[in-house]
């Protein structure tokens, strides 16, 4: 029997004890660059987080490396459109002192979604603004709970402090199938599944162990966090704290904790 299947937590009697904001449940320090990464929930991660450093008077950016729907980047007070870093930057301070979130891109797409900046654009804002906080989606996944990433993925800035791989609760123990998985070939690379076998912790822990997964390009000095989103959504509560665990057990992988937790419940359990 595999060590996952011999572990029996009590998840969801621990969860009604854990209602707390995100920024403690990811230990969040007093200025920090985040970049999100993975599945099943990045944009609530982001616009969440946000809203809440934005409510105890934080300044904050953010944004995306890649690309996102213009609706979902509205979630913030306002948008502005920077092509570059040297671009004049004077609305972008003004709407940030007025507003103290702004979510920025460098232009909007005729698709309907908006191009993100890039990672110079971000070390630079972060470098040379006064912001507390800039938040980044640093990669996609068409909707899917879960994702391994392409060749040039994820697109991390070198100043990011933080780097948060995510995944959808939902597909835990439920069959490898593209419905569920993003970049299905690059997913059965890593992790050895084929279509059809059952998504367990030992085959989705090397989504975020391999040096082909999510953590893909982290900074040497960034602190990695998991992020184990929709627990409302588990039938099978062990298996997420047995994936949380093996992941903390491992040094090498280097994960300061996970979260096994709820975006839409706001209840979060922390494995460290």
């Amino acid at each position: 029997m595999t060590e996952w299947k011999r572990q029996k937590p009590d998840i969801r009697d621990k969860m009604t004890e854990l209602r707390m904001g995100l920024v403690s449940a990811l230990g969040l320090g007093t200025r920090e660059h985040v970049a999100i990464v993975g599945g099943g929930g990045k944009t609530s991660l982001c616009f969440a987080l946000a809203g809440e450093l934005q409510r105890a008077g934080r300044i904050v950016i953010t944004s995306t490396t890649t690309k996102v729907w213009q609706v979902e980047a509205d979630r913030a007070p306002c948008i502005i459109f920077c092509p570059s870093a040297s671009t004049p930057l004077e609305r972008l301070k003004e709407d940030l002192r007025e507003k103290g979130h702004v979510f920025v891109a460098q232009r909007p797409l005729d698709s309907g979604k908006v191009e993100g900046i890039s990672r110079e654009t971000a070390d630079a804002f972060f470098k040379d603004l006064n912001i507390d906080y800039l938040i980044a989606e640093a990669d996609g996944a068409a909707g899917r709970p879960v994702k391994a990433p392409a060749p040039h993925e994820p697109v991390i800035p070198a100043s990011a402090t933080l780097v948060i791989a995510m995944m959808g609760l939902e597909a835990m123990g439920k069959p490898l199938d593209p419905h569920m998985v993003f970049r299905p070939d690059r997913f059965k690379k890593i992790t050895g599944l084929d279509n059809g076998e059952e998504m367990t912790p030992a085959a989705l822990i090397k989504v975020f162990e391999s040096p082909d997964g999510l953590f893909k390009g982290t900074p040497d000095s960034a602190r990695k966090v998991v992020f184990l989103n929709k627990s409302d959504l588990l039938t099978r509560d062990q298996e997420a704290n047995a994936l949380a665990r093996l992941l903390i057990g491992n040094p090498d992988a280097q994960v300061e904790r996970a979260i096994i937790g709820s975006l839409l419940h706001h209840t979060f359990l922390i494995v460290q």
